[in-house]
């Protein structure tokens, strides 16, 4: 398939000062990283798009991933960026390492959360209860976001319980907020998309000797999307990475323990900015 030419993405940008280019995951959107913006912003320009294919950047017509690549760089031209920092969530932290692969001196420091060069899940196998009470769940928190009683009847017995450890309302009331328009605003392309680079057997462990500048990368212990060994497996393969592990946490852990992860990401973000 021929690589399509850029499209103009949706972005929400806030704040001011150096930039820093926050990406999504899979079903995902720029709303749904506003559990890191809303932080960031206080001190830095925060650039969130839509990828292609997901939320409000709507395409007709199949593409690749290294599509949304050609797009992110459109994004920095249009935006009139020349050197920023990369945040990327699950799919977003692949496609921070791939920007970074393709103009390391571009990016100064990458924050990685739950995402892999190689990507590995353990999923259990998915019933047709699960898909019953995950449905009857999203409808319940919709209409109540964080009802305790919905999670522990509906939440805990739903696919939801493995995004999500801890049966609490704060990760549910992010799901109410962003996490179920942006599941039904990613498109049939951007699945397909995805499912056809994963099919392949994505694996960029061996070029990231390369990425030499400063990285942290945070994993959920109970993640069965993207494993935390695989992503510490990525995280010993970056020359210049911290690595940490959230207890208690699955593949939504940002949403789960937003002071930690987001807090974490924040002060680092701090401590390398100054130095670079």
């Amino acid at each position: 398939m021929l690589h399509s030419p850029p499209l103009d993405l949706a972005v929400e940008v806030r704040g001011t000062g150096f930039p820093i280019l926050c990406l999504h995951g899979h079903p995902g959107s720029g709303a749904a990283l506003r559990v890191f913006t809303e932080v960031l912003s206080q001190n830095y320009r925060t650039i969130a798009p839509d990828l292609r294919g997901y939320g409000k950047s709507r395409v007709q017509q199949p593409f690749v991933m290294a599509d949304h690549l050609t797009d992110l760089e459109h994004l920095l031209a249009q935006q009139e960026v020349e050197q920023c920092l990369l945040l990327g969530w699950s799919l977003g932290g692949i496609l921070a390492m791939e920007l970074a692969l393709r103009n390391p001196a571009r990016y100064p420091a990458i924050a990685l959360v739950a995402t892999a060069a190689r990507p590995r899940g353990a999923h259990p196998r998915v019933s047709a209860l699960d898909l019953v009470h995950t449905g009857i769940a999203t409808l319940l928190n919709q209409l109540r976001p964080g009802w305790p009683w919905a999670i522990e009847t509906f939440g805990t017995r739903s696919l939801f319980r493995w995004l999500i450890h801890q049966p609490q309302s704060l990760p549910y009331r992010y799901l109410a907020q962003s996490g179920v328009s942006a599941y039904l605003n990613t498109s049939r392309w951007a699945n397909q998309a995805l499912q056809t680079s994963l099919s392949q057997g994505y694996n960029r462990l061996d070029d990231l000797a390369a990425l030499t500048m400063p990285c942290v990368m945070i994993a959920g212990e109970h993640d069965v999307h993207i494993t935390a060994a695989s992503n510490q497996e990525t995280a010993q393969r970056l020359p210049n990475c911290e690595w940490h592990c959230v207890t208690d946490t699955a593949h939504l852990l940002p949403w789960e323990q937003p002071e930690v992860v987001v807090g974490r990401i924040h002060k680092w973000f701090n401590d390398i900015h100054a130095r670079v």
